[in-house]
């Protein structure tokens, strides 16, 4: 009995650092890894798995926003009256996701990833009369009404899905804002860093989380974060979107498998 567990411990450890090796890459946390494969993979409910999940999130998403504000600072003070709405509505979706049906929940969670992939797939496609020899222009300014229009995306996102709302903040950043690829990952990561935390408390309060399997997990992924951000600081953006893409659209095909 005691191998049996010492064995499922290392098996989840070893799972949570490839999850968050994948999730620190592409700046999501893992969520939306985690979440299937515990879903699917492990058979457990669409509630139970989000929970769950978001044990390995928090602890991926600080060590995240810890080494992506090294490589690009990230401006705290602006992302700061976002976070507040992000907690607020966060905690809010999160206590409606309880309620819902979970094959329901898994099917909008999918279809989510889905409309993302497109969007990423979509902001990759060549661009006519674009030079690419000619610097970036800098990113537009985001403003009082686009920060809490953000928070609250973030948020609504996040906390009914238990994967954190850097999956909305990013493409936004990049699409509307034009902010490059790795500095948006660092800031919807400081985004939902608080959100995430309410989420998992909001989650563990109503018996939704595994911590036999989050805290394994969570240990696997913080063991990789910093590798993972050393790399996808070197790396292509249009590489990044396009990996994330990958990410997406497998995460879709295991929901669909059940």
């Amino acid at each position: 009995m005691a191998l049996e567990v010492v064995l499922s411990f290392a098996m989840f450890v070893a799972l949570g650092a490839i999850i968050g090796f994948v999730g620190a890459l592409v700046g999501i946390g893992g969520g939306i890894v985690a979440i299937p494969m515990l879903a699917i993979v492990f058979d457990k409910p669409q509630q139970l798995a989000q929970g769950t999940g978001l044990v390995m999130i928090v602890g991926n998403v600080l060590l995240a926003v810890y080494g992506y504000n090294k490589n690009n600072k990230i401006d705290f003070k602006g992302v700061s009256l976002a976070i507040l709405v992000n907690i607020v509505f966060t905690n809010i979706s999160s206590t409606l996701a309880q309620d819902i049906d979970p094959v329901l929940l898994r099917r909008c969670f999918a279809l989510m990833l889905l409309l993302l992939a497109f969007l990423y797939i979509w902001q990759t496609l060549p661009r006519k009369n674009v030079d690419l020899t000619k610097p970036r222009p800098p990113h537009k300014e985001m403003g009082t009404v686009g920060f809490l229009l953000l928070g609250f995306a973030a948020g609504m996102i996040g906390g009914f899905f238990g994967v954190g709302g850097s999956l909305i903040a990013v493409p936004v950043l990049t699409l509307i804002y034009g902010y490059r690829q790795v500095v948006a990952q660092g800031i919807g990561l400081a985004l939902v860093l608080p959100g995430v935390t309410m989420a998992l408390i909001t989650y563990a309060w109503h018996g939704s989380t595994d911590w036999s399997v989050g805290i394994p997990l969570a240990i696997g992924g913080v063991l990789m974060v910093r590798q993972a951000i050393q790399l996808a600081v070197r790396l292509p953006e249009v590489f990044l979107k396009r990996l994330f893409v990958v990410v997406l659209i497998l995460t879709v095909i295991l929901l669909l498998l059940k």
